[in-house]
């Protein structure tokens, strides 16, 4: 009896240890909301060149912003709430580490903004999902065409352009 508890609780333990060790996915995209408002700054020349935390290099004069938990590579749509002036952004790093902003730009997107001068600006952030929701952002609809349609009315023998291949 002695020997089945030890094997029971040597069990357990490596249960644990396993359960522990599982990886957790902090870039969970389905947790994070759609828009936030709030506190935007910009950051430039002093990090121009340097390593970002996706590890790619911060150029001031892309089109680039740190962000505390979206996942790298995601795009979001940042509006100026003072002007309505927006920019369509890459997130390639972390941060604002600096009271309660929620977004931090480059350079170029901060000139863009219109706040690159008061260091601050008020703004909405949208995070673009889907190829769709992005060409949508931009200002692009599009219609796809039903082509069942068109066959029947074409007036054209599809069965006689396979047999010609």
């Amino acid at each position: 009896m002695n020997q089945n508890r030890k094997c029971f609780i040597f069990s357990l333990i490596i249960f644990l240890f396993v359960g522990i060790s599982q990886p957790t996915f902090a870039q969970n995209n389905s947790s994070q909301p759609k828009v936030l408002k709030g506190e935007a700054s910009w950051y430039g020349s002093r990090y121009h060149g340097r390593k970002t935390s996706s590890g790619e290099r911060y150029n001031k004069n892309d089109m680039t912003a740190a962000h505390k938990t979206l996942p790298f590579g995601t795009k979001v749509k940042v509006t100026n709430l003072e002007n309505n002036q927006w920019v369509i952004l890459r997130i390639n790093d972390r941060g604002p580490f600096v009271g309660d902003r929620i977004i931090d730009v480059s350079e170029a997107a901060a000139r863009k903004l219109d706040f690159h001068s008061q260091g601050i600006g008020n703004v909405k952030v949208e995070v673009l999902d889907s190829k769709a929701e992005l060409a949508a952002a931009i200002g692009f609809s599009f219609d796809v065409p039903s082509f069942a349609k068109n066959e029947l009315n074409s007036g054209i023998d599809t069965g006689m352009l396979l047999s010609q291949r």
